[in-house]
């Protein structure tokens, strides 16, 4: 005969109650989803997002105002006719404008008065020239197609035929120097450009690796008990994908709200010296639609460069861990 047990027996649920059901307790991150490494690490990416995209759109208005600029040069070409001793000058200038109406591709002519080419003299000879008293040049302005511009080497060749005292200036030498200047400037933006990112990408690969040696108890855990290698880089690849965004997206929005308050303030200060100077250079503070968007998309590619980057890095540590490992005596040919 058996002794009763001693131990008490289980509550039994009443008839008809179910039992509670057992909640699972929520998992925590692998890493931390805030410290002092992720918070310096996302200021340094803000910090390289704003830089680029502040290259991007600056080299995005350099370019607009240098193809501005070439596009009003091109569609112009300048008779220039030297003043002479026993020289009609208004019969010269009326004559060549006619010639160089004459030729196919050209669409107007204006000659330039005595007033307009006193004005255009004024900031150097100062206000109250008389343009009679000195040999000053007169000008006439042709407007071309750019599409189908006209035969400029026959047009000089009349000109000088008929007038001797004309010389045609087709600005073919300011064109060139502007298009050398657009292409430099992209080139020394792009340049610029390739070091943030270049910068940003070493930049993580540091944090990653900093994060890794302070979490590496985890990793060799997760090892230990059977993670995979694509588990793990995948759960720092979250990390660091948060980090980066948040990065990205406040410097990114830093630089757009720099434009937009540059072209605001430009906006409000016309016909100031310093405006009208700055936008002689520059043109005006605005990257437009396409700039916006180059901008945004900028912030995408940090993201996912960096992203990339640290998933990368993870993969190498683990390969390390696992080299280490399996055999120890290797240690001193791994990389620290």
């Amino acid at each position: 005969m058996t002794e009763p047990s001693s131990r008490p027996a289980a509550p039994v649920a009443p008839k008809g109650q179910k039992r509670p059901e057992m909640k699972v307790r929520p998992t925590a991150p692998i890493l931390p989803s805030a410290n002092i490494q992720g918070n310096a690490l996302m200021v340094v990416i803000a910090i390289m997002a704003f830089l680029a995209c502040l290259t991007l759109g600056g080299v995005s208005m350099v370019r607009s105002t240098a193809a501005s600029w070439e596009s009003q040069i091109s569609r112009e070409v300048t008779i220039q006719i030297k003043p002479e001793d026993g020289l009609d000058m208004d019969k010269a200038l009326t004559e060549a404008r006619r010639i160089a109406l004459t030729f196919v591709g050209t669409k107007d002519g204006q000659i330039v008065d005595e007033a307009a080419t006193a004005r255009l003299l004024e900031p150097w000879l100062g206000s109250g020239l008389d343009i009679k008293e000195l040999p000053v040049p007169r000008l006439v302005v042709i407007t071309i197609d750019e599409t189908n511009p006209p035969d400029f080497e026959a047009m000089r060749a009349l000109l000088k035929e008929s007038i001797p005292q004309s010389s045609l200036d087709d600005h073919r030498t300011w064109v060139d120097r502007l298009v050398s200047m657009a292409h430099t400037t992209v080139m020394i933006g792009t340049g610029v450009l390739l070091l943030v990112f270049s910068a940003m990408v070493l930049t993580v690969v540091f944090a990653t690796r900093g994060a890794l040696s302070g979490n590496r108890h985890i990793v060799e855990v997760l090892h230990f008990v059977g993670a995979e290698s694509s588990f793990v880089a995948t759960e720092f690849q979250k990390h660091f994908l948060k980090i980066s965004l948040k990065g990205s997206a406040i410097g990114s929005a830093l630089a757009a709200l720099f434009f937009m308050g540059a072209g605001f303030l430009q906006s409000r200060t016309l016909a100031t010296p310093q405006t009208d100077q700055a936008t002689a250079l520059f043109g005006t503070f605005s990257v437009g639609a396409l700039g916006y968007a180059g901008i945004f998309a900028t912030m995408i590619v940090i993201a996912l460069l960096t992203t990339f980057t640290a998933r990368l890095t993870v993969m190498r540590t683990i390969y390390e861990i696992d080299t280490l490992r399996s055999d120890p005596t290797r240690a001193d040919g791994l990389p620290n």
